[in-house]
């Protein structure tokens, strides 16, 4: 059936394999090298362009390669728009449409600077086609993994294999009153929130591709005529991966996510605030932001594109992200802060997760205690010696600025 719809005392670490250099190279030409054709082709573009700036400094950056033509398609039913449904079954109806199979582009600018003789840096855009899968559905929750299943054309014209890689995962709450906010310098901190305060909203939990923690928002989905929208309120994160291997001139994102449903997919829209912290982790008193940066991400539905050798990737690890994940929970519910570092004797968490998943997908048999070798790694990479509080309280206004 289609998958759509005792302690150890050194963690196992697989060995080294093709898996994590196809890993690394993927995750270069996906989110870092410039870009040349499948967005910007003949022309260049990039969003809110700054025209009196030369073209060369401006010229976009991000994945590089093309892919094959794709068939656009689009959404059968808006069951989420119809009128003998609740508000909260249109939510849900909403949340459960962004699964399918898509063509995501990505597009991010800064538009406004705030430093002293400020130059614009060149824009962001790259490309992707994945699966969008529900990895769970239950009446007040809501999670969905989405997996890259990307072909390329090659130098001798030919297309590629696919290429199959987890991606982002995307959990939804309803009125969800305990959240784990990002509270820079790659720690995270308890929120609880009042019943007042979420009555009739969802929280969104948006997780890496190692399923450790990126940020949590609350948000309220708004239903009218042909259009069904979700926005958060302001929310903190870390860099994203387009940004963190090239920046250092500031530290954390603060802004708003926006998601919206069209007929032919959805659109994922932020308003970030390129912020600067000081070495305590609080936000710079004098100069507290560097850039407003734009982002879009459009997920276009697409027909008559094989998504199978994704399907087999979810199946075939299915055990393991299932033990990744429970991992997490445990940590997030039991501990009011903690901190993930950023590598363990020079590994990144999702090198190691990457070879292991494929380990134990193709050897499942080897791993009889799979939640003992996971929950020991990620003790490796988080730390609980933070001071914990009870019911932290942080504020949110309204608007940062």
């Amino acid at each position: 059936m289609n998958n759509r719809g005792q302690k150890v005392q050194k963690p196992i670490m697989p060995k080294k394999s093709n898996l994590l250099f196809f890993v690394m190279v993927f995750l270069i030409v996906l989110f870092a090298l410039p870009i040349s054709s499948i967005v910007a082709s003949e022309i260049d573009r990039y969003t809110y362009a700054w025209p009196f700036e030369k073209k060369s400094s401006m010229r976009p950056r991000g994945g590089f390669t093309k892919g094959p033509k794709v068939k656009i398609g689009s959404r059968r039913h808006s069951y989420h728009l119809s009128s003998n449904l609740s508000d909260f079954e249109k939510d849900r109806a909403a949340i459960l449409s962004l699964q399918g199979g898509y063509r995501a582009t990505f597009d991010f600018i800064e538009i406004i600077g705030f430093e002293n003789d400020y130059s614009p840096k060149p824009p962001y855009q790259s490309w992707g086609t994945e699966y969008v899968y529900v990895v769970k559905d239950e009446k007040n929750f809501i999670s969905l993994q989405h997996i890259l299943v990307m072909r390329f054309i090659q130098e001798n014209g030919k297309i590629s294999k696919a290429h199959v890689m987890k991606h982002w995962r995307q959990d939804w709450k309803y009125q969800d009153a305990d959240l784990h906010v990002y509270a820079g310098n790659g720690s995270w901190h308890r929120k609880i929130l009042s019943p007042n305060e979420i009555k009739g909203t969802w929280s969104q939990a948006v997780f890496q591709v190692d399923d450790s923690p990126r940020y949590e928002a609350i948000g309220t989905w708004v239903h009218s005529g042909s259009s069904s929208i979700w926005e958060s309120q302001i929310t903190d994160r870390p860099l994203p991966r387009r940004e963190f291997s090239i920046r250092d001139d500031y530290q954390m994102l603060r802004g708003t996510n926006r998601i919206s449903i069209t007929p032919s997919g959805w659109v994922h829209e932020e308003d970030n605030l390129k912020t600067v912290l000081m070495n305590n982790g609080q936000i710079d008193s004098k100069f507290p932001f560097l850039a407003r940066e734009a982002g879009i991400a459009r997920y276009e539905l697409i027909e008559g594109y094989d998504f199978t050798p994704g399907d087999e990737y979810v199946a075939k690890t299915k055990k393991f992200w299932e033990v990744v994940r429970s991992s997490w929970a445990d940590i997030i519910q039991q501990n009011d802060k903690f901190e993930i570092k950023g590598s363990v004797e020079g590994k990144k968490l999702y090198e190691i997760m990457f070879e292991l998943a494929n380990d134990v997908g193709n050897n499942p048999d080897k791993h009889t205690k799979l939640n003992l070798v996971v929950e020991n790694i990620l003790k490796n990479f988080v730390n609980f010696e933070l001071k914990s509080s009870k019911d932290v309280k942080l504020d949110n206004p309204d608007r940062p600025y």
